[in-house]
């Protein structure tokens, strides 16, 4: 066996200790499978020597799950010949189970997807109990579902109400989070500790089996039919439509295996999970979610980081500006270690700033995420001042002041001197080109973009911006200090609203303008959400602010018109003007916008947008509404990749989902491309550019 070691001891136990010579992490890849067969087969020989068997790991994790990329590669006429090896599979997995001998999963690292469903296998499961040691089933976020028994052992042994959670959102738990729930049947503080505590469970119970084959088993809280489970089914099936708008197939088909196979025997709620995974295989859905957990890893892998240059840890970093972006900044870097100078104009304004990170870490101590003692650590790490003396020696100084070039200029210059002898000035600008800010700079090898996307603490993507003298050296370090804070980094060259900004701009207008047309607010709202956008356009505007989005127009026209270029204006920059200059809607923060917000009332839409933007016997269609939302921004990645903005399709994917929100059933704006091929796509531009005007008219080739 390649990937196997099988070894009986003297105790007569025998230990499976997973060990692919040729990957960094096991995975259940065709050979692993053969081995694991082969290894089944030698313990039912040797059942009547044996006194029982332990599952380990040889890797830093248990077992890393499935191989994805060949679900890339899946075909629809392969599905008979995959189903077959799914279902041989699992009859490994139950003969193992039902070995009639004791078998023990030691996890002393992370047992996720296929991974933990090797675990179910085992009648025992001892962890080491660390943060570090994650547990779960993340496999319908994927689009898929954990067709290894996943699905139909954690319902039979926590019960339908409590196993659906965890599988229909993916999330993964901790140790001890699993051990709370049963999952886990004890914990040891070291993975030295681990064979001890396997060996003691083997000599007190030398017969075993699992809870479903015992007779007289009865699934925790009941079956589907129990008025109680019956009630809470119908409003999760009702919260799941909620939330997927049905466009992720992996949720409900477990959803649908789940309850099933509540009401069949064992064996035939296995293969209902069988039947419903190869399904799930050649779904476009799915197939787009895998490719987008590959562009994931390549970033987290460096793909966009500068090869060549040492990885360098940020220590100190140094935040200019204590507003709610600054304030963030500094939450994140100081969760993660790091020493953090948070200045302002006064200290009040500096405290001001840092009790942002007291509110975040409050609610953290409050859930039990966090003690009173780390977060006290946390908080000595932010230091708010109002003296640029105490940003000497920082690693990296960030600016976070208002969008005004004076101002991005005049405190450059004041904090640069600070840095240390490497370090690195970033801007955390959302649209002002990176290269003309660098002007201010004595050194622009070593200044670069960094743009956060509010709240700070909760969105888990940080553009980084690559101005014209903008150096390798700078660029990896700027990356490295992302991944440091436990952010995805993408990487883009210098333009006017870089990346995201403009495509996040292009949705934004593309749904206000329809206002003009006299379309509903309430229709193009939910021609968003029924499209997979995490909001509507006139929501997110409101939250972000029309005052700044027009600001932001204005001083876009008065830059082009000073390079000579025109701007065209759309329609959705003329209601955005009418909103804020004649009616005075600035948004949310401004006391409302195109929605009221009454004080301990839900907000609800302005009647006044009937009276100045309604139109009689205005038709419409919301699958052409939700074409021209998705295509609007998926032509705006086109343009920058045309540009030469974007650097990589990876990044392109990973940034329109997780920093602007675009639909994740896509697997992100280029995938979205792909998915309509080149020739269609453009096709379909240029009929809605026919309809609604340049803004739609592809690039040149």
């Amino acid at each position: 066996m390649k990937t196997i070691r099988y070894e009986t001891g003297a105790d007569q136990i025998v230990t499976l200790t997973f060990d692919d010579p040729d990957a960094p992490v096991n995975t259940l890849s065709e050979q692993w499978q053969r081995d694991f067969a082969e290894a089944v087969e030698r313990l039912v020989a040797a059942k009547e020597t044996i006194r029982g068997v332990i599952l380990a790991s040889a890797k830093s994790t248990f077992v890393a799950g499935a191989d994805l990329k060949a679900v890339q590669e899946y075909k629809a006429q392969d599905m008979p010949v995959v189903f077959a090896r799914i279902e041989a599979a699992k009859q490994n997995f139950r003969r193992l189970e039902t070995l009639g001998k004791p078998v023990v999963a030691c996890l002393a690292g992370s047992a996720v997807g296929g991974g933990f469903e090797i675990a179910l296998c085992a009648h025992h499961r001892v962890a080491v109990d660390s943060p570090k040691v994650q547990i779960g089933l993340p496999e319908a976020t994927l689009g898929l579902l954990p067709a290894g028994g996943g699905v139909t052992k954690m319902v039979r042994l926590l019960g339908l109400a409590d196993a659906l959670p965890w599988l229909l959102e993916g999330k993964s738990m901790t140790a001890a989070e699993a051990a709370r729930i049963g999952l886990v049947q004890r914990l040891v503080d070291t993975p030295d500790a681990l064979r001890q505590a396997a060996v003691e469970w083997i000599d007190a119970n030398p017969v075993a089996s699992q809870p479903w084959d015992v007779k007289g088993y009865r699934m925790p809280g009941g079956t589907p039919s129990t008025p109680k489970i019956a009630g809470a089914l119908a409003v999760m099936s009702a919260a799941l439509e909620q939330k997927t708008r049905g466009l992720m197939p992996g949720p409900a088909a477990i959803l649908a295996c789940a309850v099933e196979g509540a009401q069949v025997d064992f064996d035939t709620a296995m293969r209902l999970e069988s039947r419903a995974i190869v399904k799930l295989f050649v779904d476009p859905v799915a197939q787009n979610l895998v490719n987008f957990f590959f562009d994931r890893t390549r970033i987290k892998a460096g793909a966009s980081r500068p090869a060549g240059v040492a990885p360098q840890a940020v220590a100190k970093v140094g935040i200019l500006g204590a507003g709610m972006m600054g304030a963030g900044i500094a939450c994140v870097s100081a969760m993660r270690g790091m020493d953090c100078v948070l200045k302002d104009v006064t200290p009040e304004r500096a405290e001001s700033g840092k009790a942002y990170t007291r509110k975040v870490t409050d609610a953290r101590v409050a859930k039990g995420r966090m003690t009173a003692e780390q977060q006290a650590q946390v908080l000595a790490r932010i230091h708010a001042t109002a003296d640029a003396q105490d940003l000497q020696g920082c690693d990296l100084i960030i600016e976070a002041v208002f969008e005004s070039r004076e101002l991005k200029a005049q405190v450059t210059r004041e904090a640069e001197p600070m840095l240390a002898a490497d370090g690195v000035l970033a801007s955390n600008t959302s649209t002002l080109p990176i290269t003309g800010l660098a002007a201010a700079s004595a050194h622009p090898e070593r200044f670069i973009g960094l743009h956060f996307i509010s709240p700070v603490d909760k969105i888990p993507l940080v553009e980084i911006i690559v101005g014209e003298k903008t150096s390798d050296a700078t660029l990896a370090r700027a990356y490295d200090y992302v991944l440091q804070i436990g952010k995805l980094p993408i990487v883009v060259n210098d333009s006017r609203g870089f990346y995201t900004s403009r495509t996040f701009g292009s949705f934004v207008k593309e749904g206000v303008g329809m206002l003009m047309e006299g379309i509903p607010a309430e229709v193009i709202e939910n021609a968003a959400l029924s499209a997979g956008m995490p909001v509507g356009p006139l929501t997110v505007l409101d939250e972000t602010s029309l005052s700044l989005a027009l600001s932001i127009t204005e001083q876009t026209i008065a830059d082009l018109k000073a390079e000579g270029r025109p701007y065209l204006k759309e329609p959705g920059d003329l209601v955005i003007e009418k909103m804020v200059k004649e009616l005075g809607r600035r948004g949310r923060a401004g006391g409302g916008g195109f929605y009221d917000y009454p004080e301990g009332e839900r907000k609800r839409l302005w009647p006044g947008l009937k009276q100045h933007f309604g139109r009689a016997g205005v038709q419409w269609d919301i699958a052409e509404l939700r074409d021209r939302l998705l295509f609007r921004q998926s032509l705006e990645t086109l343009r920058a990749m045309k540009e030469g903005v974007l650097r990589t399709t990876h990044d392109a994917n990973v940034g329109s989902v997780t920093a602007i929100g675009f639909p994740a059933w896509t697997g992100g704006t280029w995938r979205f491309i792909e998915s309509q091929g080149m020739e269609r796509f453009i096709a379909r531009c240029n009929e809605l550019a026919g309809r609604y005007g340049e803004r739609f008219a592809p690039p040149q080739a």
